[in-house]
């Protein structure tokens, strides 16, 4: 069974940074397309960023573009998420995905799915 697990989440001040990271076990890791989601209270779950297999292939969310950067680590099987000049509309819970696609910006491909993790960006 394949699963995900988010980490590096928490509390940051506006401007700030984070790293997040999304450790993958029991599949096929290099051959996922790999994405970050988000879903504020009372609002759908929307893409922020993903990254193909090979990572040839990379998307962002405009509201994202400049900001955050994904990332992948196929030998630690490690996907990450560096968030910089945080805003306190990024507060969210952030989640991350693999498609055994191998690449996607469309929520509904994604197979698998971590718990989530909390990132709060104070004004």
């Amino acid at each position: 069974q394949v699963q995900l697990v988010e980490s590096g989440g928490g509390l940051v001040q506006a401007g700030g940074s984070l790293r997040l990271s999304c450790a993958a076990s029991g599949g096929t890791f290099s051959t996922f397309g790999m994405g970050w989601f988000r879903q504020a209270p009372g609002k759908e779950r929307d893409i922020v960023a993903a990254i193909s297999w090979s990572g040839g292939w990379v998307f962002y969310a405009d509201s994202v573009k400049g900001r955050f950067t994904i990332s992948r680590d196929n030998a630690k099987n490690t996907v990450y998420l560096q968030m910089s000049s945080l805003k306190p509309e990024d507060t969210a819970v952030y989640f991350c995905a693999a498609d055994r696609g191998g690449w996607g910006s469309d929520l509904r491909q994604y197979d698998y799915w971590g718990q989530g993790a909390q990132v709060t960006v104070s004004s």
